[in-house]
């Protein structure tokens, strides 16, 4: 069993049941390989973490925006829980390092993978849920995902303002796929930009679409635009 002291410590929350902890950070690939007695994996704590999360940040930015249309807040919303700032978030609270993985995803980089960091932090609203109610999930979640918004807000608008970047400086602007891997279910894709004949930044995601996003938001950051 991990000791999840420091954990605590950073969330501002202390666990009645510490084996919520064990549950929320045990990947599938470990449940699969011990095959001995009942060990469940994060998977059904994450299904209820990512439907608290979203209620959790509705209710804020509802409150938060009163005069911000509904679109504009399903955006702003989908900005604040993508998987860039989740995982981001993950790894400042060190979750990787107690996940338990098997041998096989832990050498191929999983508790690095930014797939899984966004899902345990989910499998962590979970467990705290579960273990504290909705009170202790949302003091959470105000702490590391509600603040700094404008900025997080940034990566999800990146590539329509590096477009803008493009249009003032009278440049073609292109995104070019490098390379793929990784198996047909969890695939890793590289890109780099390119500002008119110069490759600007690169970047990579689960996906083509965040990879460039991901790509547009260093970017920008090496454009001296954010």
């Amino acid at each position: 069993m991990n000791n999840y002291s420091e954990l605590e410590n950073l969330i501002e929350y202390k666990f009645k049941d510490i084996s919520h902890l064990d549950t929320a950070f045990t990947h599938k690939s470990y449940t699969n390989e011990i095959m001995v007695g009942k060990r469940e994996s994060y998977e059904r704590y994450e299904f209820l973490g990512d439907a608290i999360l979203e209620y959790v940040v509705s209710d804020y930015l509802f409150t938060e925006y009163p005069d911000m249309s509904e679109g504009d807040l399903t955006k702003l919303r989908a900005s604040l829980v993508c998987e860039f700032t989740l995982s981001k978030i993950s790894r400042d609270l060190r979750l990787g390092s107690y996940g338990y993985f098997s041998k096989g995803e832990k050498n191929t980089g999983g508790q690095n993978r930014d797939s899984i960091l966004c899902d345990m932090f989910e499998s962590l609203i979970g467990a705290m849920y579960i273990d504290g109610g909705i009170k202790a999930v949302q003091g959470f979640i105000r702490k590391y995902l509600l603040t700094d918004i404008e900025h997080k807000k940034l990566y999800y608008d990146s590539k329509t303002k590096l477009q803008e970047v493009s249009q003032k400086e009278d440049k073609t602007l292109k995104y070019n796929l490098l390379s793929e891997d990784g198996p047909e279910h969890d695939k890793t894709f590289y890109v780099n930009v390119s500002l008119g004949d110069e490759i600007i930044a690169e970047g990579k995601g689960h996906s083509k679409k965040t990879a460039e996003q991901t790509a547009a938001f260093n970017a920008l950051k090496n454009l001296g635009v954010i």
